[in-house]
């Protein structure tokens, strides 16, 4: 059974998910720790799974995608093969950020950050609609990007 989580280690995932960047020395002060036993508990987190992966977020306008959309896929079958096909394709579209298999009215949800409706239209006929197995696909262009965040709650 894993250890379950104190309030350092809450407090470390609270920083981090903020600013992944932040030195050991300063962690440490933050969460009133010496910098070895710092360094030791995130070392810790990380080797449990509890943080999967340390990146950096790059600004999608920085990089020329303009656009989101959110694309729900109807498969023409419903079986481990077709779906296994799907997701392994669909995870190599142009600027895929997410899958996610679903409930409801469709198969799969897909969100892919665009470079402009022109770009989106190539690739449509180009890459999503020769996708294996798919028998509709809807798209859902994103008016306004709301809100969005990496950071998720540290439950107590």
């Amino acid at each position: 059974m894993e250890t379950p989580l104190d309030r350092i280690d809450r407090k470390l995932l609270e920083l981090l998910q903020q600013d992944a960047s932040l030195p050991n020395l300063e962690l440490a002060e933050r969460t009133h720790l010496s910098p070895p036993a710092c360094s030791r508990r995130v070392a810790r987190l990380r080797a449990s799974g509890v943080i999967r992966k340390t990146v950096a977020l790059a600004d999608p306008r920085a990089l020329g995608y303009t656009g989101l959309v959110i694309i729900g896929v109807v498969l023409d079958r419903s079986t481990p093969d077709s779906f296994a096909a799907f997701e392994k394709a669909a995870a190599k579209l142009t600027g895929c950020l997410e899958v996610q298999l679903v409930t409801g009215e469709f198969d799969y949800f897909v969100k892919l950050r665009i470079q402009g409706i022109d770009s989106f239209n190539e690739m449509h006929s180009a890459q999503l609609i020769g996708l294996p197995g798919v028998r509709q696909v809807r798209t859902f262009v994103c008016l306004k990007e709301v809100f969005e965040t990496t950071v998720l709650p540290v439950m107590g």
